[in-house]
């Protein structure tokens, strides 16, 4: 790579954008959008309002740079207009891999992982970036991930998959989330997952002990808050459409919430006034969005270079919308230290910086054995056949985990069973059934009849 490369401004799009929380992040690492694209329109005008005040674009630029629309609609944007971006980043929709949710992986009609994986292997990014929730990470989505890495190697790239957890990157939030990066070889080898902070993340207590004071509530009732909120915080929830108003959570949530004197059934419009007290029954005073924001991670990034230094400590990115709007904008967010950590480190790889590193191949890596045999072979193997062969590769499973696996294959993939004259059944496995751009799938229509709820 040439030192003119290497200087020059590096590229990204990204898509499920949200209102910014990856870009923030990415923008500090060093990329800039070419293209956001967003479903909401309340989040898609939160990403061009800062663009234009916070990131420094003009006017047009932020118009520009945000399409607004469902990402997989080719009316939206031409993913053929983007090729050979350096970075195709994003956080596609959590609630097919979430715990809270059913789990329904390839058939939820929210489920755009694959599409973007196949995205990538149209436009050919020099670098890929996907987030998501730690449920993505169970063993129910072992063949989903095998899927995916196969397919990347076909693609030209070297995947890996790892679990971050935002408070290892100064976020004061218990956040897992489950990231994939995935680079072509020549800058595969040199990328390395970034390495967590040293240093704690601050309290709740800490962190938002300002904005707690900043209505007039007396100086040591903050104080006895600021004592009681002496841990970071459970994970920060947007929601989904489908449920109600802003809250912090499910029951769980909740009590970790009234543990650090916070009451998680509401989002308030302002901090407590003077004089204000706790209900009987009432753990503590509700937060603000400014407050969930800070949590989140949007004040912890330092300011834009040439920025008022009387501004720092500020919350600045603003939010397009109502209360509850700005509260999913927010908790639906990736948190930007995180995307800004990820950022950099794909940032030294393309431009391929540090020391040079031999790859070992894990892109053949075998994440699901059941899978990865019945792949490889195009006639029906019994529960023996697989055992049997498996053993033969040093793999050694016993039948109850071999069904398991062929249980949670027949999820996202057409599994087919034959019985055999002895009686034996036999599996086949054959297409996958996520939703990768064909245009007779079902998500389609799907997508169209719960478009309102889908967030």
């Amino acid at each position: 790579m040439t030192a003119s490369e290497r200087d020059r401004q590096l590229e990204v799009v990204e898509i499920c954008a949200g209102a910014g929380g990856q870009t923030l992040g990415l923008e500090r690492a060093g990329f800039r959008h070419r293209l956001a694209v967003e479903l909401d329109e309340n989040a898609a005008r939160t990403l061009r309002l800062n663009l234009r005040d916070v990131l420094g674009y003009s006017e047009k630029e932020a118009k520009s740079s945000v399409a607004i629309g469902d990402v997989a609609d080719s009316s939206v944007w031409e993913p053929s207009e983007y090729k050979d971006i350096d970075l195709l980043a994003g956080g596609v929709p959590c609630p097919p891999f979430s715990i809270a949710g059913k789990q329904l992986g390839a058939n939820d009609e929210r489920d755009l992982f694959a599409w973007a994986v196949k995205l990538c292997g149209e436009i050919q990014p020099k670098a890929l970036l996907l987030e998501n929730v730690r449920g993505l990470s169970a063993n129910r989505f072992t063949a989903y991930r095998q899927h995916v890495l196969d397919l990347l190697h076909e693609y030209g790239y070297i995947g890996d998959w790892k679990l971050l957890h935002a408070n290892e990157f100064g976020v004061s939030q218990l956040r897992p989330r489950f990231v994939l990066v995935a680079l072509k070889q020549e800058f595969a080898e040199y990328f390395e997952w970034p390495t967590p902070n040293k240093e704690e993340p601050p309290t709740v207590g800490e962190l938002l002990k300002d904005l707690m004071a900043s209505e007039g509530w007396e100086e040591d009732q903050v104080a006895e808050w600021v004592e009681k909120a002496n841990d970071i915080a459970p994970t920060i929830v947007g929601g989904s459409k489908k449920h109600g108003g802003a809250d912090l959570g499910p029951t769980r949530a909740k009590r970790a919430w009234a543990k650090l004197g916070v009451d998680a059934m509401g989002v308030a419009n302002s901090a407590p006034e003077k004089g204000w007290r706790a209900p009987d029954g009432v753990p503590g005073p509700k937060l603000t969005t400014a407050m969930v924001a800070r949590i989140q991670g949007w004040d912890d990034i330092e300011p834009l270079e040439g920025s008022d230094p009387a501004t720092e400590g500020e919350f600045r990115w603003k939010f397009h919308g109502r209360k509850t709007s700005v509260y999913r904008q927010i908790g639906n967010a990736f948190p930007p230290p995180v995307a800004k950590a990820l950022g950099v480190a794909i940032r030294k790889a393309i431009r391929q910086e540090g020391e040079r590193k031999t790859l070992v191949e894990n892109t053949n890596r075998v994440l699901d054995p059941v899978y990865k045999l019945l792949r490889s072979n195009a006639r029906p193997l019994t529960l023996d056949q697989i055992i049997d062969k498996l053993a033969k590769q040093g793999v050694s499973l016993e039948q109850p985990e071999v069904e398991r696996h062929l249980n949670h294959l027949g999820h996202d993939f057409t599994v087919t069973m034959t019985t055999r004259s002895s009686g034996a059944v036999a599996y086949t496995l054959g297409e996958f059934k996520a939703f990768t751009g064909q245009e007779d799938h079902q998500r389609h229509d799907l997508f169209n009849q719960h478009r309102a709820r889908i967030s």
